[in-house]
């Protein structure tokens, strides 16, 4: 049976992930080409999660099986939860890469709980949204947002509040 690491990395278009394999010893240089040159005219790759795995081979044939339907043609990239994929993986027998700050347990739990998450988000009719309130200490917030198929839009002209960081510091939002 091969060893090797099947990982996932984000990309800089929402929805779109990189699931690729590789070497135990080439890892890292792999990562830190995908990150700095990007893949198939895709920049901002960023890992997300990595795993050693026996039979790496077989099983990413076998994601490539399931998620046949969400790949971008001729490529590994594929228009799918990030966070769905990481659950399915963080499943697999084997040993977490990355994060190396975490546990698969972890992971898994953290992945299980931003998709329900998004269901939730999923359940907000679309619409616009208004927010019109004074806060103590800032003065006047107006915002208004647009929902549409589940993304979330605050619109230019809203002002909206500074809130503190987990540090104590006042964070400021910039809105697009």
């Amino acid at each position: 049976m091969a060893i090797g690491i099947i990982y996932i990395m984000s990309t800089v278009v929402p929805g779109l992930i990189k699931i690729g394999k590789t070497g135990i010893d080439n890892f890292e240089r792999r990562m830190y080409n995908l990150e700095r040159h990007g893949y198939n005219n895709v920049v901002g790759l960023k890992r997300e999660f990595a795993i050693e795995l026996d039979d790496y081979d077989e099983k990413e044939k076998l994601l490539d099986d399931i998620f046949s339907k969400s790949r971008v043609l001729n490529s590994e990239l594929f228009a799918l939860d990030l966070d769905l994929v990481i659950q399915l993986l963080s499943s697999f027998e084997g040993r977490q890469v990355y994060p190396v700050d975490r546990t698969k347990e972890t992971t898994f739990d953290e992945a299980t709980k931003a998709r329900a998450v998004k269901v939730d988000w999923e359940k907000v009719p679309d619409g616009y949204y208004y927010l019109n309130e004074t806060r103590k200490g800032f003065g006047v917030v107006t915002a208004t947002m647009k929902v549409e198929d589940g993304m979330f839009t605050v619109l230019k002209g809203s002002i909206c509040a500074p809130r503190l960081s987990p540090n104590g510091c006042r964070m400021l939002g910039k809105v697009l």
